[in-house]
């Protein structure tokens, strides 16, 4: 998304690596909007005793997930790179899985065209999506050091730390503070720059002062072919590959709309993965035939009324969200609750999950509305998801830039005679009164509704002139008659021609694995004296290794059939592993809690053995050559663990099998 969080990037400074979030951390935008949570309390204690276990929950987790080698520092043996991790052999399998399942739940049920497209990009092209003059966060220096900071992310900072600290805020304070995190994506460089002053934020290393807000472009520059003379990008995002294939995608569909590509890939700003959709739909007709199937949904929601009045997000049905207005149509709604349905059956708590809808600085002009998914962590809320109404605005973009018509037509079975608004801005006069941003004028002009565009021309027939807002500017122009002709022509037609509307959900793949390791980790009693055992109770269909295989006892006998039984899983594509080690079982069951493995058998007899449910740790007794199909039933989803209990005898674990271990 052109100017969403979800496709940037921070610059890191250069200083000590802390806990983040897996690989997106430092790459997509952390937010928190403090009108979505409780009041900060008047007294400090509260909120620094929740911030201090927020903080030892992070560290139990993030311990846990790089000492099992879920992921690890990049380059470690040379002291590492900020923002950059390596994922080890689970959490390449956690991310292989939660990719399986988007391809799942989406591609093939939706019938989708994926594509992949390569990750160096022309600068044509990034010139023509906007992404050249447009990709840049707000970034302030150290004047006396030169070191780069986030501007937002400075105040954010400023203004989360004296809530939880600071117990002699007065009211009038604290509601300051809340109402500027609530607002903070929507506030300008001047608006930035002036809070800082005002609070007398300085730079966190030095405590120096800082220079004014400047944009700073995000994305990474290279050449293409060894003169050097082609420049390129890596790519910020995934869509733009998707919008130049649109004429051939289009006639491959049977030149029929509705239609939607994916896209999944890696991106170089920093660096993470992200997976794309372009729904493609007719402008006239955002309708979606599935709505239905998505309509009763009921969570969280937070439209921008809510944020900007200071209350909290609520509980809402998605039908009713889109009848009422509050979604803009049908298409968009129904991938909002596709997208609630993908995270929670990930394992994403749906009451730490909310659709929050962007605020109006946020949104670009040509955007007709967007939403995105945040889930909320130790970090607090952070956006994960993307879903926004595009309008047609790409697909124009490249038109124009390329000269190629990226459109779709309608036929109509008899012509038809047409009134159609011709909006034509004069070139020559924009450039005369507005010079270099002759382009972003020019492009709001024609991006104008129909209802808009008539309202000026009347405003034009009868004062001559009209003030007209700009988003991209950020201030209203004035547009004078000469600027623009708006008429309304008759024509016969055989065909209506048109540039798609787009409907983009956006995933950011390593934050959405970085929050379901965070809402999967649990601790529960181990058999020592506050002893607590780390487990991911995640299910099992993103599960790391589905099950695990026990010999009880090193004896040859069991370990014959614990192959017998690996073979057998391996026929079933069920991931296993075998531990065949003379440790007690109870401590290989801690140790395979800590990876998330749901179940795990313990063969104890030649002819049936016991499976163990890791959360519920009640075991049943299962023949041995029924073993791999009980077990493929409950990691495919057929059966639920419940469902299993029902049908074979339960197992009353021994004293012995039960131990659990102190060290793991």
């Amino acid at each position: 998304m052109l100017l969403s969080s979800a496709s940037r990037a921070a610059l890191a400074a250069a200083k000590p690596r802390s806990p983040e979030p897996l690989l997106a951390a430092a790459v997509l935008r952390r937010r928190q909007i403090a009108a979505g949570m409780a009041a900060a309390p008047a007294s400090s204690a509260p909120a620094a005793s929740a911030a201090g276990n927020r903080e030892a929950f992070r560290v139990a987790v993030t311990n846990t997930l790089e000492r099992r080698l879920f992921y690890v520092p990049s380059f470690k043996i040379y002291g590492g790179v900020a923002g950059l991790y390596d994922y080890g052999p689970p959490g390449c399998a956690v991310k292989a899985n939660v990719l399986a399942f988007w391809r799942q739940h989406f591609v093939l049920e939706e019938g989708m065209l994926e594509v992949d497209c390569p990750c160096v990009t022309p600068e044509v092209v990034l010139k023509a999506s906007g992404h050249v003059d447009k990709f840049t966060d707000l970034m302030v220096k150290d004047e006396k050091t030169g070191t780069c900071y986030r501007a937002d992310h400075l105040l954010k900072d400023f203004c989360k730390d004296k809530l939880e600290k600071d117990n002699t805020l007065s009211p009038e304070k604290t509601a300051e503070f809340n109402h500027v995190l609530a607002v903070l994506d929507d506030l300008s460089a001047e608006q930035l720059g002036a809070k800082i002053k005002e609070y007398g934020i300085v730079a966190p290393d030095t405590k120096n002062p800082l220079s004014d807000p400047y944009p700073f472009n995000l994305m990474f520059q290279t050449s293409i072919g060894p003169s050097g003379l082609s420049p390129g990008y890596m790519r910020p995002e995934t869509a733009q590959g998707i919008f130049v294939n649109f004429k051939d995608l289009y006639y491959y569909n049977g030149n029929k709309l509705p239609f939607a590509a994916a896209q999944i890939g890696l991106l170089r700003v920093r660096e993470f993965t992200l997976a794309e959709i372009e729904h493609f739909v007719d402008p006239e007709d955002k309708s979606h035939p599935k709505f239905r199937d998505v309509s009763d949904l009921e969570f969280l929601m937070f439209p921008r009324e809510q944020q900007l009045t200071g209350k909290s997000a609520m509980k809402l049905n998605i039908g009713q969200a889109v009848s009422e207005g509050t979604v803009n149509n049908e298409t968009l709604g129904y991938f909002i609750g596709r997208v609630y349905l993908f995270l929670t059956q990930l394992g994403i708590d749906k009451d730490r999950l909310r659709f929050r809808q962007h605020l109006p600085n946020e949104m670009a002009h040509y955007a007709a509305d967007c939403w995105d998914a945040e889930i909320e962590c130790s970090f607090g809320w952070i956006e994960c998801v993307g879903i926004a109404d595009r309008s047609a605005y790409d697909l124009r973009a490249h038109s124009d830039k390329s000269g190629v018509a990226l459109e779709a037509h309608e036929k109509f079975a008899e012509p038809r005679e047409v009134e159609k608004l011709v909006i034509t801005p004069s070139k020559k006069e924009l450039g005369l009164a507005f010079k270099g941003n002759q382009r972003m004028v020019l492009e709001a002009l024609e991006a104008m509704s129909e209802t808009e565009a008539l309202n000026m021309k009347s405003a034009l027939e009868s004062k001559g002139e009209v003030e007209f807002k700009v988003c991209t500017l950020g201030k209203d122009v004035t547009i004078k008659k000469s600027m623009v002709s708006i008429n309304m022509e008759k024509k016969k037609e055989h065909q209506r021609k048109f540039t798609p509307s787009v409907i983009e959900p956006s995933f950011g793949i390593g934050r959405i694995i970085y929050c379901l390791f965070e809402h999967s980790f649990y601790q529960r009693p181990g058999k020592a004296e506050d002893e607590q055992l780390n487990v991911f109770g995640f299910p099992p269909l993103v599960a790391p290794i589905k099950c695990t295989v026990f010999p009880l006892v090193k004896i040859e006998k069991f370990e014959v059939v614990a192959k017998k039984i690996s073979k057998a899983l391996t026929a079933a594509g069920i991931s296993h592993i075998i531990d065949m080690t003379g440790n007690t079982i109870g401590k290989r069951y801690a140790r395979t809690d800590e990876i998330g493995v749901p179940l795990a058998i313990t063969v104890d007899n030649t002819t049936s053995v016991t499976v163990r449910d890791r959360d519920s740790k009640d075991q049943i007794r299962v023949e041995v050559d029924e073993v791999a199909s009980v077990v493929k039933e409950v990691t495919d989803g057929q059966s639920t663990w419940a469902d299993i209990m029902w049908r074979y005898p339960a197992h009353t674990a021994s004293a012995a099998e039960e131990e659990e271990a102190s060290e793991t």
